[in-house]
């Protein structure tokens, strides 16, 4: 009784801070319905675009060429990619975060809508140590929010990331996704080549796959780079919505892919960075 009082009142909560829509502005629509979003580790701009599969899905989608990390290590972008915000964090020891703390999930919660996080690896039952394996908590954003750690329903949106393609066969994927590659499928211990290769079998089938590619953006994006003060990342974005071949020139950062989201969806913002950023735009198709 207590738990399902307690969900009640963050999900009221998360609602009644949601930031009611412009009527003066048209709404952001670029045409995807479907978000889904792959973090590497690590790398500089330069040397992930060279990679074979992600040459490969620059050409099909959108790639943009000004985009930046906020920081160094990598826990504070995981969080700036879900928060609007590093929220207080700046090195890679478990952090927790205000239960009253809002994050994404909470948005689009809030409109009725759906998010799951998938990670490889991911020990279930609401797992709270650094490691296990090769998951590392460090690289798994939302186990960092209380809301989170303290609701097992809501902790249930954090998933094995072997659970994604049942998901795909029974046509029940969220609004949104945030996927995390366990050590060495992201990168982190093996380099960018071999996660070059990992992505290729992972998601290559599934990019031809309209189960999974029906009205959906698909971003790759890195963490960080190999720790430059430019903290240059490549990012590229793949789906039905993207104009083929498409490169922006203007600068963008994490705060402005979660912006982008959060636009494309009309949740409003969580009011930290993501509420100045600009969204991601000139690489859609007209429509």
């Amino acid at each position: 009784m207590k738990k399902n009082i307690l969900a009640a009142v963050l999900l009221s909560f998360a609602a009644s801070r949601v930031r009611a829509a412009d009527p003066d502005k048209p709404p952001y629509a670029p045409g995807f319905k479907r978000a889904f979003v792959v973090v590497l580790e690590n790398t500089d701009y330069k040397k992930a675009a060279s990679q074979p599969f992600l040459s490969k899905l620059m050409k099909r989608g959108a790639a943009l060429a000004d985009y930046h990390a906020i920081g160094h290590p990598s826990q504070p972008n995981y969080l700036a990619l879900v928060a609007g915000d590093p929220m207080g964090v700046t090195n890679d020891d478990n952090a927790d975060v205000d239960m009253y703390a809002r994050h994404v999930g909470d948005l689009f919660e809030a409109v009725g809508s759906t998010w799951t996080a998938y990670a490889e690896g991911w020990p279930g039952r609401c797992f709270r140590k650094k490691r296990q394996g090769t998951y590392v908590r460090k690289h798994e954003p939302f186990i960092s929010f209380l809301d989170i750690q303290t609701v097992p329903f809501r902790c249930a949106q954090i998933k094995d990331a072997s659970e994604l393609d049942k998901d795909v066969a029974a046509g029940k994927l969220p609004d949104f996704a945030l996927y995390t590659p366990d050590l060495n499928d992201d990168g982190h211990d093996t380099g960018v080549a071999y996660a070059d290769a990992w992505l290729a079998k992972r998601f290559g089938p599934l990019l031809d796959d309209p189960r999974f590619m029906k009205d959906m953006l698909f971003v790759v994006t890195f963490d960080e780079d190999s720790g430059t003060s430019k903290n240059r990342v490549l990012t590229v974005l793949v789906g039905d919505s993207v104009k083929p071949g498409a490169v922006s020139k203007t600068r963008y950062d994490h705060y402005s892919l979660l912006r982008t989201i959060e636009d494309a969806f009309g949740l409003g913002t969580l009011h930290r960075h993501d509420e100045q950023a600009s969204h991601i735009d000139g690489i859609w198709r007209e429509r």
